[in-house]
């Protein structure tokens, strides 16, 4: 039996993220084992609300097996036998990320990966999901989770349904004058420890995200003006196909990486090869989850720490797009960088200055 936090859990990705409806199919999908209580409580509400619930459940072992052995023809089989046309049948999609080991996929090759990403994730996820179903990713907890943030198995489950069960109505309000600030701008500077860029916005869309596309939530969202990111970035520690990063420099000049530093180099210059977009940015975000202080090498966290904000490397998303094409899609954080907006500091470290912007602190959040 699903526990009440699951239950909680369960009617707020059903009612609020993915907003089903009566005669509405919606595919969860559970990657790992360890979430089957929050599948059961998933299946058990919809059916409550009428809706038609259905299940694919995913090994992690198989899975990589699967990507390691996977070519361009074998996932071009995958997406127009079973996973496109089933997807085109989906009102929603619930997605759980419930593997025990974020580094299963870790000894992939790149060219598995890149038909992997291109053949599979883009046609079906990328390009039919995001763009065509109201849909929802999160992770679950599990003592390897816990150990990834650093913390006991019991404070990291509360930490996570804190943060998953946020007041998302209350963030949302906070976030209004921040997206009419931006939507009236023309240029953002990050300063810090390690950075200072600079990249064009005018004219570009802003996306409020309040816990209807990911739990948890708390990002507000657009992509710099293609050609206009210049200057050098450092992120926060970041693992991506599997792959560690405890740092990544980022060195850029008229929109495109010129060069870099990290931790992993050799994985880094293989992520950057991989097609031309992948060297150029499809995302800016700032962070503004209250629950979510430190990174803890899971991006669906990360990418919501409070005083954070993302640069992301490659494809941008259909709704608030720059023009820039490519298989990878890598959420990279910057923390606490001082925030310019055409000149006024709106942002000093992780904390708002401007009063109308007060509101995003995680004082007035929590």
């Amino acid at each position: 039996m699903y526990s009440e936090q699951d239950h909680l859990l369960a009617k707020k990705l059903l009612d609020h993220s993915v907003s089903i409806q009566k005669g509405e199919n919606v595919l969860i999908q559970l990657i790992g084992l360890n979430g089957v209580e929050l599948a059961r409580a998933l299946v058990e509400e919809a059916r409550k609300r009428d809706a038609v619930p259905f299940l694919e459940l995913q090994d992690t072992d198989i899975q990589r097996t699967l990507v390691e052995q996977g070519d361009e023809a074998f996932w071009k089989t995958q997406t127009e036998v079973d996973q496109l046309p089933l997807m085109k049948q989906m009102d929603a999609f619930i997605g759980i990320r419930a593997s025990e080991n974020i580094y299963e996929t870790s000894e992939v090759d790149k060219k598995a990966f890149k038909a992997y990403s291109a053949h599979f994730l883009k046609p079906v996820h990328f390009n039919q999901r995001v763009n065509h179903t109201k849909w929802c990713v999160l992770r679950y907890p599990s003592p390897a989770f816990a150990m990834n943030a650093r913390m006991t198995t019991r404070s990291f489950t509360k930490f996570y349904y804190d943060a998953c069960l946020l007041d998302y109505d209350k963030l949302r309000k906070a976030m209004i004058p921040l997206e009419e600030r931006l939507r009236a701008g023309k240029e953002i500077r990050l300063k810090g420890e390690g950075t200072d860029i600079s990249f064009f916005i005018e004219g570009q869309e802003w996306v409020s995200c309040y816990g209807t596309r990911n739990i948890p939530d708390g990002e507000l969202f657009s992509s710099p003006i293609l050609d206009s990111v210049n200057g050098h970035i450092t992120y926060a520690p970041s693992v991506y196909q599997g792959k560690p990063f405890e740092k990544v420099k980022l060195y850029v000049k008229d929109g495109v990486v010129r060069d870099f530093e990290s931790s992993n180099l050799n994985a880094l210059e293989e992520i950057l090869n991989t097609d031309e977009g992948a060297r150029r940015f499809g995302e800016f975000s700032f962070g503004t989850n209250p629950v979510i202080k430190e990174p803890m090498y899971d991006i669906l966290f990360d990418e919501k720490i409070y005083g954070s904000n993302h640069l992301t490397l490659g494809q941008d998303y259909e709704i608030a797009p720059n023009g820039n094409k490519s298989a990878v899609h890598w959420d990279l954080v910057c923390i606490g960088a001082d925030v310019y907006l055409d000149g006024e500091l709106i942002r000093e470290g992780r904390r708002f200055i401007p009063d109308d912007l007060k509101g995003l602190n995680p004082e007035n959040l929590i």
